[in-house]
């Protein structure tokens, strides 16, 4: 108890520092975080589709390129039945985790997991392909649109697709087909404007759809592309963001380092003024030793002593 109120202060500065450490560092361990399992879930998703035959892989490829056939000739069903969503959710789920793809934008920094539909479970952590539209495995009167949040500060998602500008390209991985978008369009609108997100006859589309302005989430920032060919060719999905980057790890590392040096400087600066006020202490007492000494020996010179100084 003695120790705990003598260093009350010094654990007190202790919390502090600590606590300011993890309030600047959370952002950045929830967005590495959040990678890593977006990665995890991708790595998941990329074994199920190498583990699939050609007879099952050509089976997934053609249901949904006959789900967005019957769109194109029924329009898109902004609201499902209960019977359409359970169609849908069965198109492109290979893995049975709700995942049908993965997008990539090079530009926003951006290579992400795509599930079914835009629940809040699925928009805190990926990107969610908005549920009667266009399934995005490009094809003639398509346009696939998915949805993402942007300025979480759990993780970054669309944050960055603000940065898009007209000739950018993006990809959708599904499966083991490449489809590639080139930005054609961009556009601010009400939350209730769909007339943007259509299908046009003979074009292939998709549209990425987020909230802005930045931090007010008022309207809708909608980044259209249309279907241009691949730079690369079809690849699999790679799960990048598995790959630990130092400016993640830095600040959980360096934050640690930088408290333990500050208790540390704290410590050594008390240590050393309680050493410099012994020395203090000691110095005095030495120097009032030193003057006794020269007084007696004044006394003694005049054949006094203390006792007699002091009676007299």
């Amino acid at each position: 108890m003695q120790w705990f109120k003598k260093h009350f202060i010094t654990l007190l500065l202790v919390l502090i520092a600590l606590a300011g450490v993890g309030l600047i560092a959370y952002p950045t361990f929830a967005d590495w975080w959040n990678s890593f399992h977006q990665s995890r879930a991708v790595a998941s998703y990329m074994e199920a589709v190498t583990d699939l035959d050609k007879e099952q892989y050509e089976s997934i490829l053609r249901s949904a390129e006959e789900y967005n056939e019957k769109l194109a000739r029924k329009g898109f069903m902004w609201k499902l039945s209960e019977e359409e969503e359970k169609e849908y959710f069965k198109q492109l789920n290979v893995n049975n985790t709700g995942i049908m793809g993965y997008i990539s934008i090079p530009k926003a920094n951006v290579e992400l997991p795509i599930y079914h539909g835009t629940d809040e479970a699925v928009l805190q952590i990926a990107i969610g392909h908005i549920e009667g539209t266009s399934l995005p495995v490009g094809g003639e009167n398509t346009h696939c649109v998915v949805s993402g949040h942007r300025g979480l500060p759990s993780a970054r998602l669309f944050t960055d697709i603000d940065k898009l500008v007209e000739g950018d390209h993006f990809t959708m991985s599904v499966l083991n087909k490449t489809v590639t978008y080139e930005v054609d369009q961009i556009r601010i609108v009400e939350p209730t404007d769909l007339s943007d997100l259509t299908l046009e006859k003979g074009r292939d589309y998709c549209t990425l759809v987020t909230c802005t302005p930045y931090g007010i989430n008022s309207h809708r920032l909608l980044v259209r592309g249309h279907r241009v060919e691949n730079e690369q060719g079809d690849a699999l999905v790679v799960a990048d963001a598995l790959v630990i980057r130092p400016l993640f790890i830095a600040p959980f590392i360096g934050g640690p380092l930088l408290v333990i040096l500050l208790v540390w400087m704290m410590l050594a600066s008390r240590k050393r003024r309680k050493r410099n006020m012994t020395y203090e202490r000691v110095r005095a007492e030495l120097e009032e030793k030193k003057n006794r000494k020269g007084i007696n020996r004044e006394l003694q010179r005049k054949g006094l002593s203390d006792d007699e100084e002091i009676h007299e």
